[in-house]
């Protein structure tokens, strides 16, 4: 679906709009790479890589067993974790219509680090290994049905944001309770280093708990696609063309807490993912929704890989956390935007 004339100057197409298979290939030799690295050295230096491989050759056994239980899953989730914050907010902003949107802004993310939070501070992790992911995505899904009852049936952008900024706020205080109450100063560092987010010491075992929901989002998401191009020319329009913005509404709310539930409730909270790459990657793709999706997951994956790789090489001593990086990276970022929404006059 081509954008129409009806929306905004900023939303039409660019200079910048490039070959959609071209980009699509170039986001997923970055993620290539990046895997290749990470794969091949656990720190950026010849030395590092030349160890490895000299490993392969003294002791294949162990070589191997480094490859595929200690660097294999920290890609793979990386990358899973990377592509649900991608694409989540690239849904979110073609919902709200706002390129402001991200998990991390109507509450999403705080959220399931609550459950998530709850779930480790009751000793839940012990009883089941699911215990951690489903209390992040009821925390999600808790913190999403919240803002919609909040923000009511036909919410503006600025109710759903400002519901979202509640519903963080509301999920932090409560967090802050439970570390506030935390049974000993051991478990209170434990929590709030998972909070900072991270991809180190993850086995399969991971990988395999978020998947299964992961997908399930994955899947509820990429289907809006059609949907939020006829919604960029407006609600009216868009009931026009026939879709149920109800219907929308229920599976970018569905997708996102299903996803992102279960991306924080084994990474932590890794921020700003879904904000930085769909603003990044839209000018390239037209301004098309539809294809802004597959783009910003595939980008979200690149990004956290690349970042993860950053972490692993200026940290060699003591790693800084992934969502600390992503943060540092994140916030001017969103500072630039909100100096470039004001000079527009929005």
């Amino acid at each position: 679906m081509k954008i129409s004339s009806h929306q905004p100057a900023a939303m039409r197409a660019t200079h910048w709009e490039i070959s959609f298979p071209v980009l699509l290939a170039g986001l997923a030799l970055a993620i290539v790479v990046a895997s290749s690295i990470g794969l091949v050295a656990e720190r950026i230096s010849a030395t590092a890589v030349s160890g490895f491989l000299t490993l392969f050759e003294t002791d294949p056994d162990t070589a191997m067993a480094i490859l595929l239980e200690v660097r294999l899953p920290r890609i793979l989730l990386g990358a899973m974790v990377g592509a649900t914050l991608g694409l989540s907010g690239a849904a979110l902003q073609g919902w709200l219509r706002n390129p402001l949107a991200e998990p991390g802004l109507i509450g999403a993310s705080a959220a399931a680090a609550l459950g998530a939070v709850i779930a480790f501070y009751f000793g839940l992790g012990a009883l089941s290994q699911y215990a951690l992911p489903i209390g992040g995505v009821i925390g999600a899904m808790a913190g999403l049905g919240i803002l919609m009852m909040m923000v009511g049936r036909d919410p503006s952008v600025l109710t759903v944001i400002l519901g979202g900024v509640a519903v963080t706020a509301f999920a932090g205080a409560l967090t802050q309770l439970a570390l506030n109450l935390a049974p000993s100063p051991y478990a209170t560092l434990e929590v709030i280093t998972w909070m900072m987010g991270s991809l180190a010491n993850r086995s399969f075992d991971h990988v395999w708990l978020a998947l299964p929901l992961t997908i399930i989002g994955w899947g509820l998401l990429a289907g809006t696609g059609r949907a939020l191009d006829a919604l960029t020319v407006g609600e009216d329009a868009a009931r026009s063309m026939g879709v149920n913005l109800n219907r929308l509404r229920w599976r970018v709310v569905f997708g996102v807490g299903l996803s992102v539930g279960a991306a924080v409730s084994v990474s932590g909270v890794i921020g700003f993912v879904g904000l930085v790459i769909p603003h990044l990657l839209r000018p390239l793709v037209g301004f098309m929704p539809s294809r802004l999706l597959p783009a910003s997951a595939l980008g979200g994956a690149a990004l956290v890989l690349f970042s993860d790789l950053l972490v692993r090489y200026l940290s060699p001593g003591q790693e800084l956390k992934l969502g600390v990086v992503t943060a540092l990276i994140g916030a001017p970022f969103f500072l630039m935007m909100l100096l470039e929404v004001r000079k527009r006059g929005q």
